[in-house]
């Protein structure tokens, strides 16, 4: 005899940032979307893009684990099952919905790696907002080494040393 199969696995970046709810018997329930895209040509040669935004629900400890590291525009792999719901809206007429009730989900991108990427970008901007540095020659006795002693990396190139970021107590994700 056959066996049955209901399982969904997306990757997309979440649409909001997620809900965390309890219910009355303080079971921690968790709702969020993800989009994903898809792109395609046509016969006749046009690029055409498409997305698609699914409603996620995650219950337990994973709720609490989405809603404390999942934010708005972060990409995410999740994998569950689909489940279709129907309900009574306040105004007497009949809704129904179909969800995606995630067993797991795993974070794709980091957010120290999209904060590195902005201060890189700022560093840039003052960089290019700055005067022109004077030029000095180097001493014949000494080879030139980079400014403030800081070390030299591969190829001979100067390590830039970043400046601590302070950390938000809202920051923490414990």
């Amino acid at each position: 005899m056959p066996r049955s199969l209901n399982r969904v696995q997306l990757i997309g970046n979440l649409t909001r940032d997620p809900e965390l709810r309890y219910t009355p018997q303080g079971t921690a329930v968790c709702s969020f979307g993800i989009a994903t895209n898809r792109s395609w040509t046509t016969d006749s040669g046009e690029k055409k893009e498409d997305a698609e935004f699914h409603k996620i629900v995650a219950w337990n400890k994973l709720a609490e684990l989405c809603s404390q590291f999942l934010v708005k525009g972060r990409k995410v792999f999740v994998e569950g099952r689909l489940s279709t719901r129907s309900w009574n809206a306040q105004d007497g007429t009949q809704k129904t919905t179909t969800e995606i009730i995630i067993s797991d989900m795993i974070l794709l991108d980091s957010r120290g790696a999209r904060k590195a990427e902005e201060s890189e970008e700022s560093e840039e901007k003052e960089e290019a907002q700055e005067a022109p540095e004077k030029e000095t020659k180097p001493s014949a006795a000494k080879p030139a080494r980079p400014a403030g002693g800081a070390k030299e990396g591969k190829g001979g190139k100067p390590v830039k040393k970043e400046p601590a970021e302070e950390v938000a107590p809202d920051d923490i994700p414990f």
